[in-house]
């Protein structure tokens, strides 16, 4: 008789077999995921990479003659963002600016403002007196507002300022191309006498992407003919003739000298109101001061002193010259617009602003360190510069006061030719560090050096002044500057209470001159 079949082994299959029917299917699902994968990665790369190539749309032609950044903004967004946000008003511990609310008026309209630097530090109208930065002085704020703290300073108010201050204040390119039939410099030698008001109305904007790019190949390019004219200047001291920085400048080069263009000393050079960067002699301030000597220039005359004065003005560039990281081959954009990647495209950040800000991107690509550690660093630089800036202040101030002392006492002016050159001196050096914008950091050993020597010369001069001073200590002996109407200021003196007209010439205003 036959056994019955188990029922369990003929109606289930065998284990063994299903484990490999699961794992034969999730192979393929594994599989199928896998390659939907690579493909989603293939896909990604090709469209990374086609970014790359194409970093911008062509929306709008873009010509020599485009001056509105909104419509170059339609070709590129990115950059166009950052330029937008330089109305920020962020303030780091020694520059920037808080929004200080005022009440707009018919002759002025900004309800914002930047807080006066004259009321941090009265001794600022002590040593500018009888100026026009005595009565109004304020921090620096963003490209967004270098053409309305222009138009709006209270010095517009107390002297009569040339074409000469858009220069660095507005969109110029295409305003000097059109009033010299497209000569450059033939336009900028026409702007410049022009009083300022009617100047204006030829600018629609402040400093835009045509100042800075060929429309056509969007290379940088230096557009304001002071810099043209200096840095061929300074090129031609070192043995190089005929030096066109458009030309002859490499890439990493220009991305200092488009900044360069208006951060720097410069003078309006006679009747004329040319603007001129006085590099002739080098850009040290050494340098700078012994030009001036030699050509006589002067911004105005001290009320309280008689001293024929000088001025400087935001010497950024001079004195990144002097610091390591010009040494190093750092560009000025490499830490105020550094790169940064945006999807696959990788571009300048066109928000310039202080690198305190953006310590990630401007500082640690090179260095190494936390954000607080670098930012301790920087402080150590700043703090170190402001006390000697102090100590310096309080000396020329005090050379100021006795000085005072001995013109009311009736002293004679041969009898004070010494500490009036000493105090011209001490001033303008104490002044190249007082209107540079970074308290000393781009080059903290050159700015140590010249306030020392300003705390020296100060001193020296109050020695002076009593009959003390050693004559192993005078200054050298220079003819005395022939007198206001030589120089045109680039801040314009302003007529002290009682006395005759000081000297002639006009100056920036800038948002970059705090």
């Amino acid at each position: 008789m036959t056994e019955p079949a188990d029922p369990k082994s003929s109606s289930e299959p065998r284990p063994r077999g299903r484990r490999a029917v699961l794992l034969i299917g999730a192979a393929a699902v594994a599989g199928a995921l896998a390659a939907a994968a690579v493909a989603a990665l293939l896909v990604n790369i090709s469209n990374r990479k086609h970014e790359a190539q194409n970093p911008y749309f062509r929306v709008v032609e873009l010509t020599d003659e485009t001056v509105d950044p909104a419509v170059w903004g339609k070709n590129f967004p990115l950059q166009y963002d950052g330029y937008k946000r330089t109305v920020d008003q962020v303030r780091t511990r020694y520059g920037g600016s808080e929004a200080v609310p005022r009440t707009p008026t018919q002759a002025d309209p900004r309800s914002i403002v930047a807080q006066s630097r004259l009321e941090e530090d009265p001794r600022l109208k002590a040593i500018w007196d009888g100026y026009a930065f005595s009565k109004d002085f304020r921090e620096e704020r963003g490209h967004a507002y270098m053409l309305a703290d222009q138009e709006f300073t209270e010095r517009q108010q107390v002297t009569k300022q040339p074409g000469t201050c858009l220069h660095c204040h507005g969109s110029m390119y295409t305003v000097y191309k059109k009033a010299g039939g497209g000569d450059l410099i033939a336009g900028f030698e026409k702007v410049n006498p022009l009083p300022f008001a009617e100047a204006r109305k030829l600018v629609e904007h402040p400093i835009a992407c045509i100042d800075c790019h060929d429309p056509k190949t969007m290379e940088l390019r230096v557009t304001r003919p002071g810099f043209i004219e200096g840095i061929r200047a300074v090129k031609a001291k070192q043995g190089i003739a005929d030096y066109d920085v458009n030309r002859d400048a490499t890439h990493q080069e220009k991305r200092s000298f488009v900044c360069g263009q208006c951060h720097v000393e410069y003078y309006f050079k006679g009747p004329t109101k040319r603007l001129t960067y006085p590099w002739l002699e080098g850009l040290t301030v050494d340098a700078i001061y012994a030009y001036y000597t030699e050509v006589g220039h002067v911004d105005w005359t001290h009320p309280r002193t008689g001293t024929k004065m000088l001025k400087a003005q935001h010497p950024e560039f001079e004195l990144w010259n002097q610091g390591v990281h010009a040494r190093s081959g750092v560009a000025c954009a490499d830490c105020h617009m550094p790169y940064m990647r945006v999807g696959a495209v990788k571009i300048s950040d066109h928000h310039v602003r202080s690198p305190l800000l953006n310590i990630n991107r401007a500082c640690q690509p090179c260095h190494k360190f936390g954000e607080e550690e670098l930012r301790a660093r920087v402080s150590v630089d700043q703090d170190r510069t402001f006390a000697l800036r102090n100590r310096a202040m309080d000396a020329v101030v005090a050379l100021i006061d006795d000085l005072a002392d001995a013109v009311a006492a009736g002293r004679t002016d041969a009898e004070l030719a010494t500490a009036r050159e000493l105090h011209r001196q001490s001033q303008f050096f104490l002044d190249f560090i007082e209107a540079e914008n970074s308290m000393g950091f781009h080059a903290p050993g050159e700015a140590a050096r010249i306030l020392a020597t300003t705390i020296d010369l100060a001193r020296q001069g109050q020695l002076a002044v009593r009959g003390t001073l050693p004559a192993a200590s005078r200054p050298p002996a220079a003819a005395p500057p022939a007198g206001d109407s030589t120089g045109t200021s680039p801040g314009s003196a302003v007529a002290p209470t009682g006395a005759g007209s000081a000297a002639s010439g006009s100056g920036p205003g800038s948002s970059r001159t705090r």
